[in-house]
């Protein structure tokens, strides 16, 4: 041992011996035997010293001894035996309680958006189509039993876009005419409303002028009976065009505009839609802030709240659709909970799962793409479903019915019979 090693013990037991308390912690001793020398007390009263011993088995209890010292020595006081413990009675049956869910009272709620109109309210629809007014989370039939079911449109394109193999399957008999497209839609496949989309305006692509387009939204009217929604092509400056020439030429329908971007002239793509009392989709970008903006801007410009629509954007299964939930529930709780920009009805595009390569693609571990494309938007469907979702725009008829069920069981009341929820795999609910 070097010096200043020796320096240093002999340093550490002066200070112990001059200490009149000693606490060691995180200490192990591995010994046979272990020998604590101690003092004997001076002539008068004895003295007393606690050792207290903890095992290192975990669960093992912890023992303290106390030492005596006399001027006659030192001798150790056995610990008092603890009582024993008093035995707990087992009880024999559960106490029998009521449960009561917990009602939390909002101070905010979902306005109630009416699409399409009446041949007695000025318009041409055989019936119309109304969602939102919820005053509480999705489904909390506990706290408020919803106003409407949510609805689903199924969409139709002027120009067919490049279509996965059973989307196009569905509809391979009617992809050059949307009129007929849109006739399946409602009375073959039993959609609440079409979703025309005039993707041919495009200036980027076939560059349609607007009149001409409105000639498809004449025909699709005229084919069905159900409320429409009008969607553009994205470009902000030929759906600013679009959306104007078709609050004008039908007036009185209530269509639905889809959709108002921050990147357009807010004011003036509004004014028409206002006039001609039209709705329209707000299109924000998964973030709440954006669709605060963007709702602020649209209703400052004079759109009626009751008229205004909010897409937050829908991310595909396993394409952001987490991001999609997250967004989605944030809003429609901020609004419940008085964000007055946000008490409107939410959109989700579920047809973004067929962006997803998983839900076309020829693979054969997949399993087969005819069952799996659908149960891919299905489930991209059913997560905006559970955020609060009122209005979905989806493709395949088959994905649209499942939603459709489940909403339908959502927010069905008094299930009466039990359910086998043991064995869900084979249960039909």
């Amino acid at each position: 041992m070097t010096e200043e090693g020796r320096k240093g013990i002999l340093d550490i037991l002066k200070i112990i011996s001059e200490s009149k308390e000693l606490e060691l912690e995180d200490v192990v001793i591995d010994a046979d035997e272990l020998i604590l020398e101690v003092s004997a007390a001076p002539a008068g009263k004895p003295e007393y010293l606690k050792l207290s011993l903890e095992p290192l088995t975990p669960g093992a209890q912890k023992i303290e001894f106390l030492l005596e010292t006399t001027p006659y020595g030192v001798r150790l006081v056995a610990p008092a035996i603890p009582p024993p413990a008093v035995p707990v009675e087992k009880p024999k049956e559960f106490i029998n309680l009521k449960f009561e869910y917990p009602v939390v009272k909002y101070s905010g709620e979902i306005v109630e958006v009416t699409i399409g109109a009446l041949k007695g309210q000025g318009g041409s629809r055989g019936k119309i189509v109304k969602i939102g007014g919820d005053k509480a989370p999705p489904f909390y039939l506990f706290e408020s039993k919803p106003l409407n079911r949510p609805v689903v449109a199924l969409d139709v394109f002027d120009t067919p876009p490049p279509l996965a193999g059973p989307v196009r399957k569905a509809y391979q008999d009617v992809l050059q005419d949307p009129a007929e497209w849109a006739k399946k839609c409602i009375n073959t496949y039993n959609a609440d409303l079409i979703s025309l989309h005039l993707v041919s305006t495009d200036p980027l692509g076939e560059n349609r002028p607007v009149r001409e387009a409105m000639k498809t939204v004449e025909n699709v009217l005229q084919a069905v009976d159900t409320p429409i929604i009008i969607g553009g092509s994205g470009n902000p400056q030929k759906d600013t065009e679009l959306f104007a020439e078709a609050s004008e030429r039908f007036m009185g329908e209530r269509l639905v505009m889809a959709s108002i971007t921050l990147d357009m002239d807010i004011p003036k793509v509004v004014e028409p839609i206002r006039k001609y009392g039209h709705n329209a989709i707000a299109l924000a970008f998964m973030d709440i802030n954006q669709a605060k903006e963007l709702s602020r801007k649209i209703l400052d410009a004079g759109l009626p709240k009751n008229h205004l629509i909010l897409d937050p954007t829908t991310g595909a299964l396993g394409y952001g659709v987490e991001y999609t939930y997250s967004t989605m529930e944030r809003i429609r709780l901020s609004a419940l909970m008085g964000e007055e920009t946000l008490q409107v009805p939410l959109s989700c595009a579920a047809t973004n799962a067929w962006a997803a390569r998983e839900a076309w693609m020829r693979v054969e571990d997949w399993g087969p793409r005819e069952l799996r494309g659908p149960l891919y938007e299905a489930t991209t469907a059913l997560v905006g479903l559970l955020t609060g979702a009122n209005l979905f725009m989806m493709m395949h008829p088959l994905a649209m019915k499942i939603v459709k069920a489940f909403a339908e069981a959502m927010v069905k009341e008094g299930w009466k019979e039990e359910k086998p929820y043991m064995n869900w795999v084979k249960t039909r609910f």
